[in-house]
């Protein structure tokens, strides 16, 4: 054996065994935290994705991983790079490699093995670390829970198990596992990232993310982020957080509104539904496949734009995602139309009773335009990413916005395009009147015209 295959098979990162460990699977150990009280009051949190930038400015925070991943991944594979940086801070919670109800065990125990080792590794450094807790179903109580002393100062994020204009909550799940840490952990506080649920019990420090992100940097506010009353904690979504935990893909999808309510109906059939927006409406058929969910629409309607869809045009909707997600219109021309029966049986073979014009065709409520106002930014941006069409009126002047695959266009409506192919974040900062779509979309100088999810 050459000396570099032995320095290599026996290197400290390579191996991974140099932290003490009290259970069978050799999940690290980290040292109980030891934090004063007044280091825990008006607790802020900075992403670990701000940390080159910000360089020590805000010593007075905690360092967190409430991110995706690949934000993260390099201090796992280099912790020495970062330590001087984190050291500079407060503290850091323990990276939050995720832990999702659809990945294997092996990899839930690897990636809960990998929180605790850094975790170990920075406290042997001394820096300050705060274990981060996260768990899916009962089998990961098996291993999640270790590593972490009794009596420990632990954290946790709510986000994704609350209920959303998309999702319905997952905090059955959420509270099983919690209760189920008091229980093992016996915390003396527990820092909860995003809005605690009504049924928490222990000594909560709730930290607002909002008041933790990047745009309240270079502020002087002064939040009261204690433990929260009971009567002041209120569920609200953000829409900013980048990860959480659960399903990967969220809860149960659910329609916001009437017009999304289409996309679900009686399994093998077809149904005439009416699309609803300020300027009128439109007649779709959907397919609803053996679990209730439209795979296939037509539009009958051209949408303004008979350079971009035929009259009709069908799109196939995929629900791979945990939403109802269209591919791009599939239009026709020289009058050669397939009926919309020919149209799904070509993708599904013979499809049985074709229902049209009963209480469920939605044919009977009014469109509200407040209904459909996005209340984030976060919100607004997931919508655009599904692919369906936007409409909404600013300044008195009727606009539209389509995109698929990143490639987003933008339009007057029955006038001409404003731009073509320009990527999201494109989108977000075309003007309007000078100002950019990201800063007026929320507010109530815009009118939805038309939504559909």
């Amino acid at each position: 054996m050459t000396l570099e295959n032995f320095n290599y098979r026996t290197d400290p990162l390579f191996l991974r065994n140099q932290f003490d460990s009290a259970n069978s699977f050799g999940i690290p150990d980290i040292p109980k935290p030891e934090f004063t009280e007044d280091e825990l009051k008006n607790l802020l949190l900075l992403g670990f994705n701000q940390l080159k930038k910000d360089n020590g400015k805000h010593a007075e925070r905690i360092i967190h991983f409430f991110l995706y991943d690949y934000n993260f991944e390099k201090i796992w594979s280099n912790p020495e790079l970062y330590l001087k940086s984190l050291s500079q801070y407060k503290g850091i919670l323990t990276p939050d490699f995720s832990m999702y109800l659809e990945m294997p065990y092996t990899l839930q125990l690897y990636n809960t093995f990998r929180n605790r080792w850094c975790g170990a590794f920075f406290a042997s450094k001394g820096v300050h670390v705060i274990p981060t807790v996260s768990w899916t179903d009962e089998k990961s109580f098996e291993f999640c829970f270790k590593g972490i002393e009794k009596g420990s100062i632990v954290a946790v994020s709510t986000y994704m198990f609350h209920e959303s204009d998309h999702h319905k909550d997952q905090k059955e799940l959420f509270m099983n596992g919690y209760n189920r840490m008091l229980s093992e952990i016996e915390p003396e506080k527990i820092i909860c990232y995003s809005e605690p649920f009504y049924e928490m019990k222990g000594d909560i420090i709730y930290v607002d993310y909002e008041l933790s992100s990047w745009k309240y940097l270079s502020s002087n506010i002064s939040p009261y982020l204690t433990k929260p009353d009971i009567n002041d904690i209120i569920i609200k979504s953000y829409g900013y957080v980048c990860k959480g935990g659960g399903s990967a893909f969220g809860g149960e999808w659910k329609p916001k509104d009437k017009n999304s309510e289409r996309f679900l109906g009686e399994p093998n059939t077809i149904r005439e539904n009416t699309v609803k927006t300020t300027k009128g409406s439109y007649d779709v058929l959907d397919y609803y496949n053996k679990d209730g969910k439209a795979i296939a629409e037509r539009h009958l309607t051209d949408h303004n734009k008979p350079h971009k869809h035929s009259d009709p045009h069908d799109h196939l909707v995929d629900w791979d995602k945990n939403f109802p997600d269209p591919g791009s219109p599939i239009n026709y021309t020289d009058n050669i139309i397939p009926t919309f029966e020919e149209f799904v049986s070509e993708l599904i073979g013979k499809i049985s009773d074709y229902i049209t014009g009963d209480e469920k065709s939605m044919k009977n409520y009014e469109y509200n335009p407040d209904d459909h106002k996005f209340k984030t930014l976060g919100e607004f941006k997931f919508y655009l990413n599904t692919g369906w069409n936007l409409g909404f009126e600013y300044n008195g002047v009727e606009y539209g916005i389509e995109g698929h695959n990143n490639s987003f266009e933008i339009w007057i409506y029955n006038e001409r395009f404003l731009a073509e192919d320009i990527t999201l974040e494109q989108t977000l900062d075309f003007e309007f009147d000078g100002v950019k779509l990201r800063d007026f979309i929320t507010t109530d100088d815009v009118v939805i015209i038309e939504r559909h999810i």
